[in-house]
């Protein structure tokens, strides 16, 4: 049975996608909808949280709550780390860091080892779109690459395998600060490893991208020996 929060939400959806409310459009202050669906003020909050986790609308500090503009969705091409749209861009910072916790653990490499990080933003003209933190062992990593500005995730590098994991989630404040996104709006976060036959990690990218502005694409090619099995 719908709780109030899901029947609220319901109905304000149903405005939103219908037309009634438009983008732009200001909806009416917490404790007008309060009143007007007889609730109290928490319930209210709790059905506009589902709106915004959902992108249908956006909250302003200090001035309310707002019905979103459609975005236009982008692709993220499964195995190649690299979200695709129309007219983006990516600005690329480089540094050297030293392996801690979670990157040691995806790398396999010994805690201190030196990597080269590359921190993608990808932009629709001012929206970013998505960010990316892709990590790479520091003797596989060419200097010249370091100030290259060509996206590295995906790069062949004597790679054979890739291995992806893709969760859906709530932002960290630092992705929603750098996404420009509520904290309560999913996010797609895709951990991706690329490996060699030898079965060394050459790279590690962890992703972020508004789970309701992004589509994730995966293509299977069958293996030599599943193709001569169907034969």
């Amino acid at each position: 049975m719908p709780t109030l929060r899901d029947t609220i939400a319901e109905d304000l959806r149903t405005q939103i996608t219908t037309g009634h409310l438009k983008p732009g459009a200001r909806l009416p202050s917490e404790p007008k909808l309060a009143a007007h669906y007889k609730v109290s003020t928490p319930t209210v909050r709790q059905a506009l949280a589902l709106l915004q986790a959902e992108g249908l609308i956006e909250k302003t500090h200090g001035k309310g709550n707002f019905v979103r503009a459609p975005l236009r969705r982008i692709t993220y091409r499964g195995g190649t780390g690299i979200p695709f749209a129309p007219d983006l861009q990516t600005t690329i910072r480089t540094t050297t860091v030293r392996a801690r916790g979670h990157i040691s653990t995806l790398l396999k490499v010994p805690p201190n080892t030196p990597l080269a990080e590359f921190h993608c933003t990808t932009y629709e003209g001012e929206t970013p779109r998505s960010v990316a933190r892709i990590y790479i062992p520091r003797d596989l990593a060419p200097a010249a690459q370091l100030v290259s500005s060509s996206w590295p995730g995906g790069r062949d590098a004597g790679g054979t395998e890739t291995q992806e994991t893709v969760t859906a989630r709530l932002p960290t404040p630092e992705e929603a600060t750098a996404l420009r996104i509520s904290p309560t709006r999913t996010v797609l976060a895709i951990t991706r490893i690329a490996l060699n036959s030898a079965g060394r990690v050459l790279e590690a990218a962890l992703l972020a991208l508004p789970s309701d502005a992004t589509d994730a694409v995966f293509t299977t090619h069958p293996t030599l020996k599943e193709r001569e099995a169907g034969r």
